[in-house]
C-alpha cells in the first residue's frame, strides 16, 4: 500500500532527515506537511530505541514534530552503513541535519562528500551559532540563543531581569529559515541543475527576529529596554484588566486612540494635553494606562471585546491554551487536526498555518514507530532482499 502523502504541493522531492530535537525536526516537518517524501534515519546504536531528548516517541513533542514522515535504521558509524547512506543520497534531492558542525565531517556525510556522488544535492544545515567562526563548536540551546541573540533583554517587565520567551523560539524559527532556504534552493536548481548548501543556526534566526528592535539599534543606537506588556512604540498598547480577567488593547496612530478613548466612554483624554499626541502619550504611559484601566475594570472581557471592535480598535482576550482552542475563529481555521492511525490511538496536532487551494497540506500519516519502515524504504532504492537480510544481520540496519 502506498504511503500517503500529506500533500501534492512537494511530492517529487525525496529528503533524508538526520535531524534531531526541535530546529532540525522543524524544518523537515515543513516539508513532510506539504507532501515532500521524507526518510527519517532513525540511529541505530547499543541505545537505539531507548528515550531520547525532546521525549518519548508517543509523546506529544515527538509526535507533532514528525508526522507524515516514515523511518528506517542506519548505523552511520560502520563504513557499511555510511555506504548505504550514500546510495539513498544518489536517489535523493535533499539532506537535512543539525549535528555540531564538526560531527558530520568525522561520519563523512558532510556536503562536500555527498556533492561529490550528487552534485544536486541541497543540504540543510541547523547549527547553534554557524559552521565556523569562533563559537561554531559549541553546543546549541535555544534559551542560549535568546539570551545571545537579544531576545530575554527586552522581554518581561521593566527592572525584573532577563526573562526567556514561552516557547522555543529560536529552535523554531531556526527550522522555518531551514525549511525556507531549502526551498529556495531547490527553486534555482531548476534553473542551474545544482544543488547547494542552506545554512542557518540558531543565533542568526533569534537575531534577525529581533527585527524592528534590531533596527533601532542599527539605525538610530537606541538600545530597545524590556517594557513588559507595553508595546515599546505604539501606545497605549498592552493588557488591562476586566470585570473578569484581561484583555489586550492595541492602538496605532491618533485616529485609532480616538476611537478608543470614545468606545470606552472617555473622550475627554483625547483632548488632555497629557495624552494628546503621540509622544506626550509615549512620556504619560503609565497614567494613562492607569486611566484606561479603570475604565475597563468596570465591564467584562466579552464586553470590551465587542463593544472595542465593533469601534474599530484592534482588541481580544487573553486565553489560556485550552481556551485557545475553543475560540470559535480557531475552529473554523482548523488549526487542530486529528491524525489517522491504525493503533486506536487519539493523536490531536497543530496544522499548517498557511494553505494552498489546489495542494491542501493535511494529516497523512502518523509519525513511525523506530526504524518502522526499514524493509520498504530500502526496497524502494534499489536494495535487494538478500543485501537488507545482510545488513540485517550485521545490524548495520
Amino acid at each position: 500500500m502506498p504511503f500517503p502523502r500529506a500533500s501534492a504541493a512537494l511530492s517529487r522531492f525525496t529528503v533524508l532527515d538526520l535531524t534531531r530535537i526541535r530546529s532540525g525536526p522543524t524544518c523537515v516537518r515543513q516539508l513532510a506537511d506539504w507532501g515532500a517524501n521524507v526518510i527519517k534515519i532513525d540511529a541505530l546504536s547499543d541505545d537505539a530505541g531507548s528515550e531520547q531528548p525532546g521525549g518519548p516517541r508517543q509523546g506529544s513533542d515527538f509526535q507533532n514534530l514528525h508526522r507524515n514522515k516514515r523511518a528506517m535504521t542506519l548505523n552511520l558509524k560502520d563504513p557499511r552503513g555510511l555506504g548505504v547512506f550514500k546510495r539513498l543520497v544518489t536517489k535523493a534531492d535533499v539532506v537535512v541535519e543539525n549535528f555540531r558542525p564538526d560531527v558530520k565531517a568525522r561520519l563523512g556525510i558532510d556536503y562536500e562528500s555527498l556533492k561529490a556522488i550528487n552534485p544536486a544535492i541541497v543540504y540543510g544545515s541547523i547549527s547553534g551559532f554557524g559552521q565556523d567562526g569562533p563559537y561554531h563548536k559549541r553546543p546549541g540551546f535555544d534559551q542560549i540563543a535568546q539570551g545571545m541573540g537579544g531576545l530575554m533583554s527586552i522581554t518581561g517587565a521593566p527592572g525584573d531581569g532577563p526573562m526567556r520567551v514561552g516557547i522555543p523560539v529560536a529552535d523554531l524559527t531556526a527550522g522555518l529559515f531551514c525549511a525556507l532556504g531549502i526551498l529556495t534552493a531547490l527553486l534555482e536548481r531548476d534553473v542551474s541543475g545544482r544543488g547547494q548548501w542552506v545554512q542557518t543556526s540558531l543565533l542568526q534566526a533569534q537575531i534577525f527576529m529581533l527585527d524592528f528592535q534590531a533596527s533601532r539599534w542599527l539605525m538610530e543606537g537606541d538600545v530597545p529596554q524590556q517594557a513588559g506588556n507595553n508595546h515599546p512604540t505604539s501606545i497605549p498598547t498592552g493588557v488591562f484588566k476586566t470585570s473578569d480577567g484581561y484583555i489586550n488593547i492595541a492602538t496605532t496612530g491618533g485616529k485609532i486612540w480616538e476611537r478608543c478613548a470614545q468606545a470606552i466612554g472617555a473622550p475627554d483624554l483625547v483632548n488632555n494635553p497629557d495624552y494628546a499626541t503621540g509622544p506626550a502619550r509615549s512620556k504619560n504611559r503609565d497614567a494613562l494606562n492607569a486611566e484606561i484601566q479603570r475604565r475597563t475594570e468596570q465591564n467584562t472581557t466579552n464586553h470590551w471585546v465587542e463593544t472595542l471592535n465593533a469601534a474599530g480598535v484592534p482588541c481580544g482576550p487573553i486565553y489560556n491554551i485550552d481556551q485557545m482552542f475553543n475560540d470559535a475563529q480557531v475552529k473554523h481555521l482548523g488549526l487542530a487536526q486529528d491524525v489517522p492511525n491504525d493503533q486506536n490511538r487519539k493523536i490531536t496536532l497543530v496544522s499548517q498555518p498557511f494553505t494552498l487551494s489546489r495542494t491542501p497540506s493535511q494529516m497523512a500519516a502518523r509519525p513511525p514507530e523506530f526504524g518502522e519502515q526499514t524493509n520498504e524504504l530500502l526496497s524502494e532504492f534499489g536494495f535487494s532482499s538478500e543485501e537488507i537480510h545482510t545488513l540485517r544481520e550485521a545490524k548495520v540496519v
